[in-house]
């Protein structure tokens, strides 16, 4: 609590947002639930298997023989003491509480013939990877834990622009090894992972390939930093996990997943340098954890496209409290893969401090998939690159231009869909905007409330092709105010309450010939020089001033 009223008094912002629950917050009362593990004491210290914490000795047959005999004599806790300890990579195991010791680095090796492919998991489609630094499959009752730090070696793996790094760091890039590509501006860590780059769709498994027909493009296939499938009972706790090659903490298909304390730390211009994707897993809690990684913070996800639809199993009943996210691209972000669905996440107290957006929807035509029940609650947001709440159908696709003839397809199993999302008591401090919701015409973002919230930013609201929405008790305090609201092709929207700045040269701009029944409650129009102005072949009877 001591952060939240902390950064409400840096905003500066004289109005105090309404604490009081909505009808909609009722499920608050009864929050999913993850099963924690439990370990047996016994200790087995990794020193007693004849490894060395210098920095250069590898570890990898000394810890995972510790992990083995732990797990094969009924589980306990490997311990890493204070020490740099390198390693390739290493297998969880049942029962087994992996803990490091306060000043105790795991540091993976930079060595890429370490690293063997594996079938795996990566977009939400099956994919040749490098085998993960920590992996686990079909476990029960895991755990890593302690004050120390697991290392990924990512920047040995990652290729890197030019224009992301310093004139020195750049310099320092081509020194290291490696080659630069026909552009000059980007930096591969060798062959292989140039090859893979220019390689469509690189490590999708294909029927009647196998590993080593991936050979030529083997150094792109980053691996995760920690892959966890199809585990029950996990705990991550304490733990710094950072500089991973791709995703830094990737469950799949688990259940009964707590994360506490935990940081994610990666590169700004770290590409896939997600902190934490959750894919497929039920019964999950995120609190007082904090990333500052090179894409999405902390990310929902179950499957792309057709893959995702057939494995079909959504992530659900999740719990994300307490936490904070720096750089990141996105806050708290659902998708874009989630054809198999996403239900019943409930976010309340997090800060996003710097992030491309703060709370992120995403998906496109073909998905499929519906993200229905998610309750979030409590967001204090800062200097917001882009959006600050964000809802968004064409991701990595062209929307249509105004004047342009489209085809709209009929719904079907790849229409996504965005449904049932409560949103309020959210405060932004900076943002380029403050609400985006944008669907397809064939299938609208519908059913969304965001309420009690101040949004203080340079544009206010955009929506295209929504359906139900209703923003209520907000106040928009932007630099542009022609128009404060754009509404496109949109209807049954209800502006109940919502304040703006005095002498706004437009309220409300209404276009496209599929608009109907907005409703403006509680508005003064007046405080606008101009309070709406409607499109050619937007009738003006559809907004409804009460």
């Amino acid at each position: 609590m001591m952060k939240k009223y902390l950064l409400v008094s840096l905003f500066l912002i004289g109005v105090i947002v309404a604490q009081s629950q909505t009808k909609s917050d009722c499920t608050w009362e009864n929050l999913p639930k993850a099963e924690l593990p439990v370990f047996k004491p016994d200790t087995f210290r990794i020193l007693k298997y004849g490894a060395m914490a210098d920095g250069i000795t590898l570890n990898t047959v000394a810890i995972q023989k510790a992990i083995d005999e732990c797990s094969q004599k009924g589980g306990g806790v490997v311990f890493l003491s204070e020490g740099l300890w390198l390693s390739g990579p290493i297998e969880l195991r049942s029962n087994v509480n992996l803990h490091l010791g306060k000043n105790a680095v795991l540091l993976f090796s930079s060595d890429f013939d370490l690293y063997p492919l594996v079938e795996g998991n990566f977009e939400g489609k099956p994919s040749y990877r490098n085998q993960s630094p920590i992996s686990g499959h079909h476990l029960t009752n895991i755990a890593i834990t302690g004050q120390g730090i697991i290392d990924g070696n990512g920047d040995s793996w990652r290729m890197v622009n030019r224009n992301q790094l310093t004139e020195s760091g750049w310099k320092k890039k081509i020194s290291s090894g490696g080659l630069v590509g026909e552009d000059g501006n980007t930096w591969f860590p060798s062959v292989k992972s140039k090859k893979g780059r220019e390689t469509i769709n690189a490590g999708q498994i294909v029927e009647g390939k196998v590993a080593q027909d991936y050979a030529n493009v083997k150094d792109f296939l980053r691996p995760n930093l920690l892959v966890l499938s199809e585990c029950k009972k996990i705990l991550l706790e304490g733990v710094t996990f950072q500089n991973s090659p791709a995703w830094c903490l990737h469950p799949l298909l688990c259940e009964d997943l707590t994360l506490k304390g935990v940081k994610a730390r990666n590169p700004e211009y770290a590409q896939n340098g997600d902190g934490i994707d959750v894919e497929s897993c039920r019964n999950v809690l995120i609190e007082d954890c904090l990333f500052d990684v090179g894409d999405d913070g902390i990310c929902i996800k179950s499957g792309k496209d057709a893959y995702g639809r057939k494995r079909g199993v959504p992530t659900e009943n999740m719990v994300i409290r307490n936490n904070t996210v720096y750089k990141a691209h996105g806050g708290f972000v659902v998708g874009s893969e989630m054809s198999g669905g996403v239900r019943n996440i409930f976010v309340t107290d997090c800060l996003f401090m710097g992030t491309d957006k703060g709370i992120r929807f995403k998906t496109a035509r073909g998905r499929g998939g519906t993200v229905e029940n998610i309750y979030i609650r409590n967001i204090l947001m800062k200097d917001i690159q882009h959006e600050a709440i964000y809802f968004d159908m064409y991701y990595f696709t062209k929307p249509p231009v105004a004047g342009e003839k489209i085809v709209v397809p009929e719904v079907s199993e790849e229409t996504p869909q965005f449904q049932r999302i409560r949103i309020s008591n959210v405060i932004c401090n900076g943002a380029d905007k403050g609400i985006f919701i944008r669907g397809l015409p064939e299938m609208a973002v519908k059913d969304i409330s965001i309420t009690n919230s101040v949004l203080s930013t340079r544009i206010g609201v955009e929506m295209i092709e929504s359906d139900g929405i209703v923003l209520k008790n907000i106040r928009l305090i932007t630099k542009e105010t022609n128009p404060v609201i754009a509404i496109e092709n949109s209807s049954s929207l209800v502006l109940d309450s919502v304040e703006y700045n005095k002498n706004s040269e437009l309220l409300l701009k209404i276009s496209g010939n599929r608009c109907g029944n907005i409703n403006a409650l509680h508005l003064n129009m007046a405080h606008a020089k101009k309070s709406a102005e409607f499109g050619p072949n937007t009738p003006t009877g559809i907004l409804k001033i009460h």
